[in-house]
């Protein structure tokens, strides 16, 4: 782990922006339902979350829940909603896109890469549900894509360290590899020393009570019972935390590193 760690903090909301900021990271990713992963934002929102934030915005490019492999009428919802966010004030997009067979879908990935330019592109996780990591990596740097968000292709960074170390070899500095997936201040640092990345893409947030005094037992409006009283929002202090978290284990092993060359 060296040099600079760049935190990238998933947000749904102005608050939780605002807090990924005063806490000290450099980017949010802007995603709306993220109990279904997330998908596109309102430009409402993309607007409001622009105007109370300095650092880099990059909403998520998703027209719906589910798998990626998307039709032509999704495809091209895809291409308006990247109009919106460079029209929004966006620094960045984020999306991803597989054929059925579970490869990525280069052609269509490159076409709302060029589309989004200037603006920065990170292929999301949709890399992790790819049949093959070592070819889609290929795969997204033939697309003109800047970066990948990856688990390692498992459930969490802490199973997917090895495969996400091998994926940073084997960019070769042609792409930037973006961990992301169950980092948090206990295991920031140590993910970052074993898989060699220099972006961090987490969550953070945490639960809060409804302040609605009235509720009705008996109707649940979403899938999951009970969601209409349960919010949550990413916390300034848990960012700051992450941040001395890191910077305490690049402090631990560079001490290390002395060590060794003093003796």
């Amino acid at each position: 782990m060296t040099g600079q760690v760049l935190i990238e903090v998933c947000v749904d909301s102005v608050p939780s922006a605002v807090a990924a900021e005063l806490g000290g990271a450099q980017r949010v990713e802007l995603c709306s339902d993220l109990l279904e992963g997330g998908i596109t934002s309102s430009v409402g929102l993309m607007e409001a979350v622009r105007s109370r934030i300095t650092i880099g915005l990059h909403p998520i490019i998703r027209p719906r829940a589910g798998d990626f492999s998307y039709s032509d009428d999704e495809f091209n919802i895809m291409r308006r909603d990247i109009e919106v966010a460079k029209a929004a004030g966006a620094d960045g997009v984020v999306l991803g896109i597989l054929d059925p067979s579970g490869r990525v879908d280069i052609s269509r990935t490159r076409q709302l890469v060029e589309l989004a330019r200037p603006l920065s592109v990170t292929f999301h996780r949709a890399f992790d549900m790819s049949a093959d990591l070592a070819r889609s990596l290929e795969d997204v740097c033939q697309s003109g894509a800047d970066r990948v968000l990856t688990s390692g292709g498992e459930q969490t960074c802490w199973h997917g360290i090895e495969p996400i170390s091998q994926l940073v070899k084997s960019g070769r500095g042609r792409i930037t590899i973006m961990a992301g997936g169950g980092i948090a201040r206990d295991n920031a640092a140590y993910i970052l020393e074993r898989t060699g990345v220099s972006e961090i893409h987490v969550g953070l947030a945490s639960g809060l009570r409804s302040p609605m005094l009235y509720r009705n037992p008996r109707v649940s409006l979403g899938k999951a019972d009970g969601r209409e009283y349960e919010r949550t929002q990413v916390l300034e202090q848990d960012v700051r935390e992450l941040k001395q978290a890191i910077a305490r284990g690049a402090g631990r092993q560079k001490s290390s590193s002395d060590c060794h060359a003093r003796s």
